[in-house]
Protein backbone atom coordinates (compact mmCIF):
# COMPACT_ATOMS: atom_id res chain seq x y z
CA UNK A 1 0.00 0.00 0.00
CA UNK A 2 3.14 2.55 0.29
CA UNK A 3 2.56 3.42 -3.46
CA UNK A 4 -1.27 3.67 -2.74
CA UNK A 5 -1.24 7.00 -1.17
CA UNK A 6 0.30 8.38 -3.94
CA UNK A 7 -2.26 7.20 -6.26
CA UNK A 8 -4.70 9.92 -7.70
CA UNK A 9 -8.71 10.19 -6.36
CA UNK A 10 -9.21 8.97 -9.86
CA UNK A 11 -6.81 5.70 -9.80
CA UNK A 12 -8.41 4.70 -6.24
CA UNK A 13 -11.87 5.47 -6.81
CA UNK A 14 -11.41 2.85 -10.24
CA UNK A 15 -9.42 0.12 -8.41
CA UNK A 16 -11.76 -0.05 -5.72
CA UNK A 17 -14.59 -0.29 -8.48
CA UNK A 18 -13.06 -3.12 -10.33
CA UNK A 19 -11.99 -4.66 -6.76
CA UNK A 20 -8.26 -4.60 -6.89
CA UNK A 21 -8.26 -2.00 -3.68
CA UNK A 22 -10.84 -1.69 -0.72
CA UNK A 23 -11.97 1.13 0.66
CA UNK A 24 -10.58 -0.19 3.94
CA UNK A 25 -6.96 -0.76 3.11
CA UNK A 26 -6.96 2.73 1.62
CA UNK A 27 -8.03 4.67 4.97
CA UNK A 28 -5.53 2.68 7.01
CA UNK A 29 -2.79 3.13 4.71
CA UNK A 30 -3.61 7.07 4.78
CA UNK A 31 -3.91 7.05 8.75
CA UNK A 32 -0.20 5.00 9.12
CA UNK A 33 1.01 7.96 6.79
CA UNK A 34 -1.12 10.74 8.83
CA UNK A 35 0.37 8.99 11.91
CA UNK A 36 3.67 8.95 10.66
CA UNK A 37 4.06 12.51 9.03
CA UNK A 38 2.15 14.77 11.21
CA UNK A 39 4.14 14.94 14.31
CA UNK A 40 6.82 16.41 11.64
CA UNK A 41 4.52 18.96 9.99
CA UNK A 42 1.74 19.22 11.94
CA UNK A 43 -1.02 19.36 8.63
CA UNK A 44 -4.00 17.38 10.68
CA UNK A 45 -5.54 18.85 13.52
CA UNK A 46 -8.56 16.88 14.18
CA UNK A 47 -8.53 12.92 13.13
CA UNK A 48 -11.53 10.14 13.60
CA UNK A 49 -9.64 7.38 12.60
CA UNK A 50 -12.61 5.02 14.05
CA UNK A 51 -15.27 7.09 12.27
CA UNK A 52 -13.53 7.27 9.08
CA UNK A 53 -12.70 3.26 8.96
CA UNK A 54 -16.78 2.32 9.59
CA UNK A 55 -17.51 4.37 7.03
CA UNK A 56 -14.72 2.59 4.53
CA UNK A 57 -15.90 -0.75 5.66
CA UNK A 58 -19.73 0.23 5.25
CA UNK A 59 -18.52 1.17 1.59
CA UNK A 60 -17.22 -1.98 1.18
CA UNK A 61 -20.02 -4.25 1.68
CA UNK A 62 -21.58 -1.97 -1.02
CA UNK A 63 -19.32 -2.26 -3.20
CA UNK A 64 -19.36 -6.22 -2.84
CA UNK A 65 -22.28 -6.16 -3.93
CA UNK A 66 -21.43 -4.06 -6.85
CA UNK A 67 -23.62 -0.75 -5.11
CA UNK A 68 -21.71 2.12 -5.37
CA UNK A 69 -21.98 5.76 -3.94
CA UNK A 70 -21.16 8.01 -6.41
CA UNK A 71 -17.80 8.89 -8.31
CA UNK A 72 -15.55 9.05 -5.04
CA UNK A 73 -16.35 5.97 -3.51
CA UNK A 74 -13.93 4.99 -1.11
CA UNK A 75 -11.46 7.65 -1.59
CA UNK A 76 -9.77 9.25 1.98
CA UNK A 77 -10.02 12.96 2.23
CA UNK A 78 -9.55 15.84 4.72
CA UNK A 79 -11.35 18.82 5.07
CA UNK A 80 -10.15 22.29 5.91
CA UNK A 81 -10.87 23.76 9.36
CA UNK A 82 -12.57 26.18 8.15
CA UNK A 83 -15.17 24.03 6.67
CA UNK A 84 -18.09 23.06 8.98
CA UNK A 85 -17.59 18.87 9.61
CA UNK A 86 -20.74 17.07 11.39
CA UNK A 87 -19.60 15.83 14.42
CA UNK A 88 -16.19 16.92 14.56
CA UNK A 89 -14.90 20.23 16.05
CA UNK A 90 -14.28 23.13 13.07
CA UNK A 91 -12.56 25.83 15.15
CA UNK A 92 -11.63 27.69 11.75
CA UNK A 93 -8.13 28.67 14.25
CA UNK A 94 -10.07 30.68 16.15
CA UNK A 95 -10.26 30.81 20.17
CA UNK A 96 -13.85 31.41 20.58
CA UNK A 97 -14.51 28.40 18.00
CA UNK A 98 -11.85 25.79 20.08
CA UNK A 99 -15.15 23.55 20.89
CA UNK A 100 -17.39 24.50 18.45
CA UNK A 101 -18.85 21.03 16.70
CA UNK A 102 -21.30 21.80 14.14
CA UNK A 103 -24.45 19.91 13.42
CA UNK A 104 -24.13 19.37 9.85
CA UNK A 105 -21.35 19.67 7.24
CA UNK A 106 -21.41 22.31 4.87
CA UNK A 107 -22.88 21.87 1.89
CA UNK A 108 -19.60 21.52 -0.20
CA UNK A 109 -18.23 18.89 2.24
CA UNK A 110 -21.66 16.84 2.28
CA UNK A 111 -21.47 16.63 -1.51
CA UNK A 112 -18.04 14.98 -1.80
CA UNK A 113 -19.10 12.87 0.92
CA UNK A 114 -22.69 11.87 -0.48
CA UNK A 115 -20.19 10.83 -3.78
CA UNK A 116 -18.80 8.51 -1.37
CA UNK A 117 -15.59 9.74 0.14
CA UNK A 118 -14.54 9.38 3.54
CA UNK A 119 -13.55 11.85 5.48
CA UNK A 120 -10.12 11.06 7.96
CA UNK A 121 -10.22 14.83 9.64
CA UNK A 122 -9.51 18.38 9.41
CA UNK A 123 -6.66 20.29 8.36
CA UNK A 124 -4.59 23.47 10.02
CA UNK A 125 -5.48 27.02 8.68
CA UNK A 126 -4.57 30.60 10.34
CA UNK A 127 -7.33 32.28 12.30
CA UNK A 128 -10.15 33.51 10.08
CA UNK A 129 -7.86 31.91 6.97
CA UNK A 130 -6.62 35.57 7.25
CA UNK A 131 -2.78 34.90 6.83
CA UNK A 132 -0.38 33.39 4.16
CA UNK A 133 1.36 31.66 7.58
CA UNK A 134 -0.94 28.52 8.57
CA UNK A 135 -0.48 29.40 12.40
CA UNK A 136 -2.93 29.94 14.81
CA UNK A 137 -3.41 30.14 19.17
CA UNK A 138 -5.15 26.03 18.99
CA UNK A 139 -3.17 24.00 17.14
CA UNK A 140 0.46 26.23 16.51
CA UNK A 141 2.30 25.66 13.12
CA UNK A 142 2.07 23.74 10.08
CA UNK A 143 5.31 23.09 8.88
CA UNK A 144 6.24 22.06 4.67
CA UNK A 145 6.77 18.85 4.19
CA UNK A 146 9.59 19.71 1.20
CA UNK A 147 10.94 21.40 4.06
CA UNK A 148 10.51 21.64 7.81
CA UNK A 149 11.70 25.16 8.39
CA UNK A 150 9.21 26.76 6.12
CA UNK A 151 6.19 27.74 5.47
CA UNK A 152 3.53 25.52 3.60
CA UNK A 153 1.86 28.81 2.67
CA UNK A 154 -1.50 29.99 3.81
CA UNK A 155 -4.68 29.81 4.24
CA UNK A 156 -4.81 26.13 3.10
CA UNK A 157 -1.89 24.78 4.10
CA UNK A 158 -2.50 21.70 6.53
CA UNK A 159 -4.19 20.89 3.45
CA UNK A 160 -1.67 21.29 0.53
CA UNK A 161 0.83 19.66 3.09
CA UNK A 162 -0.89 16.10 4.00
CA UNK A 163 -2.49 16.04 0.65
CA UNK A 164 2.06 16.37 -0.87
CA UNK A 165 2.83 13.88 2.00
CA UNK A 166 0.17 11.10 0.89
CA UNK A 167 -2.49 11.20 3.70
CA UNK A 168 -5.28 12.04 1.79
CA UNK A 169 -6.21 11.88 -2.17
CA UNK A 170 -8.61 15.32 -2.01
CA UNK A 171 -9.34 18.33 -0.19
CA UNK A 172 -11.20 21.50 -0.01
CA UNK A 173 -9.96 24.89 0.25
CA UNK A 174 -10.75 28.14 0.54
CA UNK A 175 -9.71 30.92 -1.71
CA UNK A 176 -10.05 34.75 -0.40
CA UNK A 177 -6.61 35.87 -1.66
CA UNK A 178 -4.41 33.12 -3.21
CA UNK A 179 -5.37 30.80 -0.54
CA UNK A 180 -5.29 27.36 -2.57
CA UNK A 181 -3.52 28.54 -5.65
CA UNK A 182 -0.07 29.27 -3.20
CA UNK A 183 0.18 26.76 -0.50
CA UNK A 184 -0.70 24.11 -3.72
CA UNK A 185 2.61 25.88 -5.46
CA UNK A 186 4.64 25.79 -2.36
CA UNK A 187 3.96 22.46 -1.63
CA UNK A 188 3.66 20.75 -5.30
CA UNK A 189 0.26 19.88 -5.56
CA UNK A 190 -2.73 21.16 -7.62
CA UNK A 191 -5.79 23.12 -6.70
CA UNK A 192 -8.62 25.28 -8.76
CA UNK A 193 -9.81 28.65 -7.14
CA UNK A 194 -13.15 28.57 -9.35
CA UNK A 195 -14.88 31.25 -10.87
CA UNK A 196 -17.32 33.81 -8.09
CA UNK A 197 -20.34 32.41 -7.89
CA UNK A 198 -19.35 28.47 -8.86
CA UNK A 199 -19.44 26.94 -5.91
CA UNK A 200 -21.23 27.78 -1.97
CA UNK A 201 -19.81 28.95 0.84
CA UNK A 202 -22.01 28.11 3.30
CA UNK A 203 -20.62 26.64 6.59
CA UNK A 204 -17.65 28.32 5.62
CA UNK A 205 -15.75 30.80 8.51
CA UNK A 206 -15.68 33.62 6.15
CA UNK A 207 -19.07 33.82 5.25
CA UNK A 208 -21.20 34.39 2.25
CA UNK A 209 -22.36 38.32 1.90
CA UNK A 210 -21.19 41.37 2.91
CA UNK A 211 -17.92 43.65 1.03
CA UNK A 212 -15.62 40.83 0.46
CA UNK A 213 -18.54 38.03 -0.92
CA UNK A 214 -17.03 37.93 -4.30
CA UNK A 215 -13.46 37.38 -3.53
CA UNK A 216 -13.44 34.01 -1.47
CA UNK A 217 -14.02 30.81 -3.55
CA UNK A 218 -14.24 27.00 -2.44
CA UNK A 219 -12.11 24.60 -4.71
CA UNK A 220 -10.58 21.41 -4.62
CA UNK A 221 -6.90 20.54 -4.50
CA UNK A 222 -5.31 17.39 -5.08
CA UNK A 223 -1.68 15.72 -6.26
CA UNK A 224 -3.24 15.75 -9.94
CA UNK A 225 -5.30 18.08 -12.10
CA UNK A 226 -6.91 15.11 -12.68
CA UNK A 227 -8.50 14.58 -9.58
CA UNK A 228 -9.56 18.43 -10.04
CA UNK A 229 -11.63 17.50 -12.90
CA UNK A 230 -13.43 14.91 -10.95
CA UNK A 231 -14.22 16.95 -7.97
CA UNK A 232 -15.01 20.33 -8.85
CA UNK A 233 -18.36 19.23 -10.70
CA UNK A 234 -19.26 17.42 -7.52
CA UNK A 235 -19.56 20.85 -4.81
CA UNK A 236 -20.54 23.24 -7.92
CA UNK A 237 -24.16 25.09 -7.77
CA UNK A 238 -26.76 26.76 -5.59
CA UNK A 239 -27.24 25.27 -1.97
CA UNK A 240 -30.58 27.28 -1.02
CA UNK A 241 -28.33 29.17 1.12
CA UNK A 242 -25.72 31.39 -0.29
CA UNK A 243 -27.21 33.78 -2.86
CA UNK A 244 -24.60 34.49 -4.82
CA UNK A 245 -23.83 31.02 -6.20
CA UNK A 246 -25.57 30.30 -9.83
CA UNK A 247 -26.65 27.26 -11.65
CA UNK A 248 -23.77 27.89 -14.42
CA UNK A 249 -22.67 25.06 -16.78
CA UNK A 250 -19.52 23.60 -16.11
CA UNK A 251 -17.51 22.54 -19.30
CA UNK A 252 -15.55 19.54 -19.62
CA UNK A 253 -11.63 19.72 -20.22
CA UNK A 254 -11.50 16.67 -22.28
CA UNK A 255 -13.58 18.73 -24.60
CA UNK A 256 -11.67 21.79 -25.05
CA UNK A 257 -9.65 21.78 -28.28
CA UNK A 258 -6.17 22.29 -26.18
CA UNK A 259 -4.07 22.91 -29.73
CA UNK A 260 -6.38 25.91 -29.97
CA UNK A 261 -5.39 28.10 -27.19
CA UNK A 262 -4.46 31.14 -27.45
CA UNK A 263 -1.99 31.94 -24.21
CA UNK A 264 -0.36 34.99 -23.29
CA UNK A 265 2.27 34.44 -20.51
CA UNK A 266 3.93 36.19 -18.48
CA UNK A 267 6.71 35.38 -15.80
CA UNK A 268 7.06 39.26 -14.29
CA UNK A 269 4.28 40.90 -13.59
CA UNK A 270 6.39 44.29 -13.42
CA UNK A 271 5.75 45.35 -9.94
CA UNK A 272 6.96 42.71 -7.20
CA UNK A 273 9.67 40.38 -9.45
CA UNK A 274 9.77 36.91 -8.51
CA UNK A 275 12.65 34.57 -7.34
CA UNK A 276 15.05 33.23 -10.45
CA UNK A 277 13.55 29.80 -10.10
CA UNK A 278 9.84 30.89 -10.30
CA UNK A 279 10.68 33.27 -13.40
CA UNK A 280 12.88 30.06 -15.15
CA UNK A 281 10.79 27.61 -14.62
CA UNK A 282 7.41 30.14 -15.88
CA UNK A 283 9.66 30.29 -18.99
CA UNK A 284 10.60 26.98 -19.43
CA UNK A 285 6.64 25.88 -19.66
CA UNK A 286 6.46 28.47 -21.76
CA UNK A 287 8.85 27.21 -24.02
CA UNK A 288 7.95 23.72 -23.54
CA UNK A 289 4.48 24.65 -24.43
CA UNK A 290 5.49 26.26 -27.58
CA UNK A 291 7.88 23.37 -28.64
CA UNK A 292 4.55 21.30 -28.50
CA UNK A 293 2.04 22.89 -30.81
CA UNK A 294 0.66 25.54 -28.93
CA UNK A 295 0.62 29.02 -29.65
CA UNK A 296 2.00 31.61 -26.85
CA UNK A 297 2.45 35.56 -26.58
CA UNK A 298 4.33 36.93 -23.85
CA UNK A 299 1.85 39.73 -23.23
CA UNK A 300 0.92 40.74 -19.26
CA UNK A 301 -2.50 42.04 -18.49
CA UNK A 302 -2.90 45.98 -19.27
CA UNK A 303 -4.81 46.03 -16.24
CA UNK A 304 -2.15 44.67 -13.71
CA UNK A 305 -0.70 47.48 -12.03
CA UNK A 306 -4.33 48.95 -11.48
CA UNK A 307 -5.75 45.91 -10.67
CA UNK A 308 -3.11 45.21 -7.64
CA UNK A 309 -3.46 48.93 -6.69
CA UNK A 310 -7.37 48.56 -6.57
CA UNK A 311 -7.07 45.10 -4.58
CA UNK A 312 -5.07 46.85 -1.77
CA UNK A 313 -7.36 49.57 -1.33
CA UNK A 314 -10.31 47.63 -1.19
CA UNK A 315 -8.48 45.10 0.81
CA UNK A 316 -6.86 48.20 3.18
CA UNK A 317 -10.35 49.64 3.68
CA UNK A 318 -12.44 46.62 4.53
CA UNK A 319 -9.81 44.02 6.40
CA UNK A 320 -9.70 45.58 10.24
CA UNK A 321 -14.02 45.92 10.18
CA UNK A 322 -14.64 42.50 8.21
CA UNK A 323 -11.87 40.43 10.94
CA UNK A 324 -13.53 42.33 14.17
CA UNK A 325 -17.32 41.95 13.09
CA UNK A 326 -16.00 38.00 12.35
CA UNK A 327 -14.14 37.94 15.84
CA UNK A 328 -17.17 39.24 17.33
CA UNK A 329 -19.71 36.73 15.39
CA UNK A 330 -17.85 33.85 16.99
CA UNK A 331 -16.67 34.74 20.54
CA UNK A 332 -13.30 35.32 19.94
CA UNK A 333 -11.62 37.96 22.83
CA UNK A 334 -7.73 36.94 21.91
CA UNK A 335 -6.79 37.30 18.36
CA UNK A 336 -3.09 35.96 17.20
CA UNK A 337 -0.40 37.82 15.77
CA UNK A 338 -1.47 37.40 12.45
CA UNK A 339 -4.83 39.30 12.90
CA UNK A 340 -3.43 41.75 15.25
CA UNK A 341 -1.39 42.91 12.22
CA UNK A 342 -4.36 43.99 10.32
CA UNK A 343 -6.04 45.47 13.77
CA UNK A 344 -3.41 47.93 13.60
CA UNK A 345 -4.06 51.73 13.83
CA UNK A 346 -3.67 52.01 10.52
CA UNK A 347 -5.91 49.52 9.83
CA UNK A 348 -8.81 50.42 12.84
CA UNK A 349 -8.54 53.99 10.66
CA UNK A 350 -9.72 52.64 7.31
CA UNK A 351 -12.13 50.48 9.01
CA UNK A 352 -15.49 51.24 7.68
CA UNK A 353 -14.55 53.75 5.90
CA UNK A 354 -15.36 52.10 2.18
CA UNK A 355 -15.79 54.62 -0.59
CA UNK A 356 -18.86 53.96 -3.40
CA UNK A 357 -16.17 55.42 -5.63
CA UNK A 358 -13.66 52.46 -5.23
CA UNK A 359 -16.54 50.15 -5.97
CA UNK A 360 -17.15 51.76 -8.70
CA UNK A 361 -13.39 51.88 -10.19
CA UNK A 362 -13.36 48.04 -9.61
CA UNK A 363 -16.22 47.09 -11.30
CA UNK A 364 -15.12 49.74 -14.12
CA UNK A 365 -10.91 47.93 -14.13
CA UNK A 366 -13.23 44.09 -14.44
CA UNK A 367 -15.35 45.51 -16.85
CA UNK A 368 -11.69 46.20 -19.17
CA UNK A 369 -10.11 43.22 -18.18
CA UNK A 370 -12.86 41.27 -19.64
CA UNK A 371 -11.40 42.70 -23.02
CA UNK A 372 -8.32 40.36 -22.93
CA UNK A 373 -10.15 37.28 -23.58
CA UNK A 374 -11.22 38.93 -27.00
CA UNK A 375 -7.35 37.93 -28.18
CA UNK A 376 -6.41 34.96 -25.62
CA UNK A 377 -8.13 32.03 -23.81
CA UNK A 378 -6.30 31.47 -21.23
CA UNK A 379 -2.78 33.77 -19.44
CA UNK A 380 0.05 31.36 -17.92
CA UNK A 381 1.77 33.44 -15.01
CA UNK A 382 3.43 32.92 -11.72
CA UNK A 383 1.17 31.47 -8.37
CA UNK A 384 3.82 33.88 -6.25
CA UNK A 385 6.69 35.35 -6.43
CA UNK A 386 8.55 33.38 -4.22
CA UNK A 387 9.16 29.15 -3.40
CA UNK A 388 8.52 28.03 0.25
CA UNK A 389 9.94 30.51 3.05
CA UNK A 390 11.43 30.44 6.56
CA UNK A 391 8.44 30.22 9.22
CA UNK A 392 7.00 33.97 9.24
CA UNK A 393 8.56 35.45 6.40
CA UNK A 394 4.94 36.18 4.84
CA UNK A 395 4.41 38.43 8.00
CA UNK A 396 6.40 41.43 6.13
CA UNK A 397 4.34 41.04 2.51
CA UNK A 398 2.41 43.90 1.23
CA UNK A 399 -0.58 43.19 -0.71
CA UNK A 400 1.94 43.93 -3.99
CA UNK A 401 3.31 40.58 -3.30
CA UNK A 402 0.35 38.54 -3.22
CA UNK A 403 -0.60 40.54 -6.51
CA UNK A 404 -0.05 37.11 -8.51
CA UNK A 405 -3.02 35.84 -7.16
CA UNK A 406 -5.10 38.71 -5.48
CA UNK A 407 -5.92 40.35 -9.04
CA UNK A 408 -7.73 36.98 -9.82
CA UNK A 409 -9.97 37.12 -6.52
CA UNK A 410 -10.86 40.71 -7.42
CA UNK A 411 -11.67 39.62 -11.13
CA UNK A 412 -13.49 36.28 -10.09
CA UNK A 413 -11.81 34.43 -12.58
CA UNK A 414 -10.85 30.70 -11.94
CA UNK A 415 -7.30 30.00 -11.49
CA UNK A 416 -5.29 26.74 -11.17
CA UNK A 417 -2.08 25.86 -9.62
CA UNK A 418 0.08 22.80 -10.37
CA UNK A 419 3.64 21.61 -10.31
CA UNK A 420 5.85 22.59 -13.52
CA UNK A 421 9.60 22.48 -11.80
CA UNK A 422 12.01 22.57 -9.06
CA UNK A 423 13.90 24.82 -7.15
CA UNK A 424 17.40 24.89 -7.22
CA UNK A 425 17.23 23.94 -3.60
CA UNK A 426 14.52 21.23 -4.70
CA UNK A 427 11.14 23.12 -3.49
CA UNK A 428 8.47 22.75 -5.50
CA UNK A 429 7.91 25.58 -8.09
CA UNK A 430 4.27 25.76 -9.65
CA UNK A 431 2.58 28.22 -12.16
CA UNK A 432 -0.83 29.44 -12.27
CA UNK A 433 -3.56 29.12 -15.51
CA UNK A 434 -6.26 31.12 -15.70
CA UNK A 435 -8.94 31.70 -17.92
CA UNK A 436 -12.43 33.54 -18.21
CA UNK A 437 -14.90 33.49 -15.86
CA UNK A 438 -17.09 30.31 -16.08
CA UNK A 439 -14.41 29.13 -18.42
CA UNK A 440 -13.11 26.51 -15.91
CA UNK A 441 -13.00 24.15 -18.41
CA UNK A 442 -10.07 25.87 -20.30
CA UNK A 443 -7.72 26.16 -17.06
CA UNK A 444 -7.74 22.46 -16.09
CA UNK A 445 -7.38 21.42 -20.09
CA UNK A 446 -4.41 23.60 -20.06
CA UNK A 447 -3.07 23.03 -16.05
CA UNK A 448 -3.21 19.32 -17.09
CA UNK A 449 -1.01 19.71 -20.26
CA UNK A 450 1.16 21.97 -17.95
CA UNK A 451 1.70 18.89 -15.80
CA UNK A 452 1.85 16.41 -18.59
CA UNK A 453 4.78 18.47 -20.21
CA UNK A 454 6.45 19.76 -17.25
CA UNK A 455 6.25 16.73 -14.94
CA UNK A 456 3.63 17.61 -12.19
CA UNK A 457 3.57 16.19 -8.74
CA UNK A 458 6.88 14.54 -7.13
CA UNK A 459 6.78 13.06 -3.56
CA UNK A 460 8.22 15.31 -0.78
CA UNK A 461 11.21 13.51 1.45
CA UNK A 462 9.40 13.00 4.92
Amino acid sequence: MSEAIYWSACRIAREIRVGSLTSTAIVEACLERIERVNPSINAVVQLVAERALAEAHALDRLGARERFRGPLHGVPITIKDSLDTEGIVTTGGTLGRRDYVPQQDAPVVARLRAAGAVLLGKTNTPELTFSGETNNLIYGRTNNPYDLQRSPGGSSGGAAAIIACGGAALELGSDTGGSIREPAHLCGIAGIKPTSGRTPRSGHIVPYGGVLDSLTQIGPMARYVQDLVLALPLICGPDGRDPAVVPAILGDPGAVDVAGLRIAWSADNGIVTPADDIRRVITATAKALRAAGFRLDEKLLPETRELVDLTTEFREATNAGFILRLLHRYGTEQAGAELRGYLSEAGMANANHLDPALLEAIDDARSRALGFFADYDAILCPASFAVARPHGASQADSFDDWGYVQIHNLLGWPGVSVRAGSSAEGLPVGVQVVAAPWREDVALALAHQVEEIMGGYSAPPL
